[in-house]
């Protein structure tokens, strides 16, 4: 499959979520950023997390969205959900199932050792349902002001 790009019909996704699930049927019609990260509860995912925790009001101030997909079981997401207090829905894709589609299950390596695992990436999603942005190997300390910029132009 060839990497998504702006203007892509962002793929559907159906998943286990904090707020029991999250689906794209449901936001049709309403822009949402879907972002994929590696492991709740890790140094960087709860950075990226809790930027986005607080740039929430002004992200809803616009209409947007916010979901977070990682592959951890839902038990794990709703502990790192509560002890953080993030109010927006985090899901599980312990399937894989919208990272294949997104394309972020890649392969990485580490000390020489390859593997596959969750890239860090981010999908500004428009109301017409096409991604409006991509963030590729996001870096989590920026990752709330790119998103709060890009939906200022949605």
């Amino acid at each position: 499959m060839s990497e998504l790009q702006v203007g892509d019909v962002a793929p559907a996704f159906d998943l286990p979520a904090t707020t029991g699930r999250a689906a794209s049927a449901a936001l049709a019609g309403r822009p949402y950023l879907l972002y994929f990260y590696p492991k709740a509860d890790t140094s960087g995912c709860t950075q990226q997390a809790c930027g986005v925790q607080e740039a929430l009001p002004e992200l809803g101030a616009l209409g947007l969205m916010v979901i977070g997909v990682s592959p951890d079981p839902l038990p794990a997401i709703e502990r790192f959900a509560r002890k953080h207090a993030l109010s927006f829905p985090l899901a599980s894709d312990a399937e894989k199932s919208a990272a294949a589609a997104y394309g972020t299950w890649v392969e990485k390596s580490m000390y020489g050792r390859r593997y596959m695992g969750m890239e860090r990436s981010s999908f500004l999603v428009g109301k017409d349902g096409r991604i409006a942005a991509v963030w590729r190997k996001v870096k989590p300390a920026q990752h709330a002001a790119q998103v709060l910029e890009a939906a200022k132009g949605l």
